[in-house]
């Protein structure tokens, strides 16, 4: 929904379910075009340029995941406190937070710009890059690290706008970025209309592009639309660094950080298990990451949406609908997210196809995905409890759970129940580590959280 010129209270209960649609679709649709993005461009760069241009980029990831799940809770704790200013109708408030929070942004890329950029080329080699792909991986990932400044930003604009209600404009930004970024790409990969062929730092220069180009329109479109977050005079005064601020959206932002960094190690392990079984095992799961990431998308954005709503909630001083707020965000993830399993289940067969020629390996793969489709459920039910939770600022705790739940949990389960049962085990392990997600948080939702006085932070 479009952010209206002035803040708007919590929404009424009768209606809370729209209100959950409102923002889902728009975050739906998003998510899958990044994902869809991604995956065109690794064509790209596959079909045109071959296989050690795919692993040039991929290199690079490790370092490109670690920035980005840092901004990404950046943004979250920004939303929060953005959330909490707007429910309570305080403009200047959103703005204050916005500013801090886009600061440290800047100077956070301007220093993975001046470092990252200058020792692109030994970071690199100290993941262990190898050497055949390290000249294409150095210019891809040079070329990212010194534009960070922009990606960063691109990022948490997004995020703010969000903490205002407004879901359509990032929807319309991406869009943008997505087109510009699916142009550019194969234009500087073939040369088209006589530009230079850049090899594989076309799909960099073609990044830099897209969210600057984005990022430009977004501007000119806050502007227009005098959107409280529109770069004009009255915002640009709250460009600067506010300690107090700043604290503030890092205490909830690191944490959310930490337990993204968490999974991604926590993957890792699990791709190390499942490598031991084969490449057939390791086509499995790359072909059930595919189809379970598209699944698990309104789990991650109802999480999300239970977050911003309880933050306005709480900024409106109405702190009584945080529990129908949660219980709506639940029935929606039931609703939602079980209709895509039971979708997975029915098709499974056909879906796996589409990644997949050999019937042996779409055998084995059919197995592990049934495990891991209804696991995607329980999963959701957890982030909404502690998406909610974040709202209030009670992050610490429900970052824990996670954490230990993944990496205390689920790999080391994996681990056991691989040596025992096979590839099925590794899988079983997910359901595992996810059912002590959300018994651990809806212990501490309804024993002790519920219980404390919820106050804007």
């Amino acid at each position: 929904m479009n952010t209206p010129h002035a803040p708007t209270t919590a929404p009424a209960p009768p209606v809370l379910w729209r209100v959950y649609l409102a923002f889902l679709v728009p975050m739906i649709i998003s998510n899958i075009l990044q994902a869809l993005s991604g995956t065109v461009n690794n064509i790209y760069l596959g079909q045109l340029l071959g296989v050690g241009a795919m692993a040039s980029v991929s290199a690079f990831f490790p370092v490109l995941f670690f920035l980005i799940s840092f901004m990404i809770g950046l943004g979250a704790g920004a939303s929060v406190l953005i959330g909490q200013a707007w429910g309570a109708r305080e403009p200047e408030r959103v703005k204050a937070v916005a500013g801090t929070t886009l600061t440290i942004g800047l100077c956070a890329g301007l220093l993975v710009a001046i470092f990252g950029g200058t020792f692109t080329e030994p970071m690199l080699r100290a993941l262990g890059t190898p050497a055949d792909i390290l000249p294409g991986a150095t210019a891809y990932a040079r070329i990212v690290l010194l534009a960070a400044p922009g990606l960063f930003l691109f990022l948490l604009v997004t995020s703010m706008l969000r903490g205002v209600g407004d879901t359509k404009t990032p929807l319309k930004t991406l869009l943008i970025s997505t087109a510009v970024g699916l142009l550019v790409t194969p234009a500087l990969i073939l040369g088209w209309g006589g530009l230079p062929q850049m090899g594989v730092a076309s799909g960099a220069y073609a990044a830099v592009a897209s969210y600057l180009i984005a990022l430009g329109w977004t501007a000119w479109y806050l502007r227009r639309k005098h959107h409280v977050l529109a770069p004009d005079a009255a915002f640009l005064k709250h460009l600067r660094f506010d300690r107090t601020i700043a604290a503030k959206v890092l205490r909830i932002g690191l944490p959310t950080a930490v337990s993204m960094i968490t999974i991604s190690l926590s993957e890792i392990a699990v791709l190390f298990l499942v490598n031991t079984h084969g490449s057939q095992a390791t086509a499995a799961y790359g072909a059930i990451n595919q189809i379970v990431s598209y699944v698990q998308f309104p789990a991650i954005s109802i999480a999300i949406t239970a977050s911003i709503l309880g933050a306005q909630a709480i900024g409106a001083g109405r702190g009584q609908t945080l529990g129908k707020i949660a219980r709506t965000g639940i029935v929606m993830n039931l609703l939602l997210t079980g209709s895509l399993v039971l979708l997975g289940y029915l098709f499974s067969r056909s879906i796996l196809g589409l990644f997949i020629t050999d019937a042996a390996v779409v055998e084995l793969a059919q197995t592990l995905l049934h495990i891991m489709l209804w696991s995607s459920v329980i999963m959701g039910m957890s982030m909404v409890l502690s998406g909610l939770m974040r709202a209030s600022g009670t992050v610490l705790v429900p970052t824990l759970i996670t954490v230990l739940s993944i990496g205390l949990v689920q790999v080391p389960v994996a681990w056991v129940l691989n040596s025992r049962y096979g590839i099925n085990g590794i899988w079983a392990a997910y359901p595992v580590a996810f059912l002590t997600m959300l018994g651990l948080q809806s212990t501490y939702y309804q024993l002790v959280w519920k219980k404390k006085p919820i106050r804007r932070i």
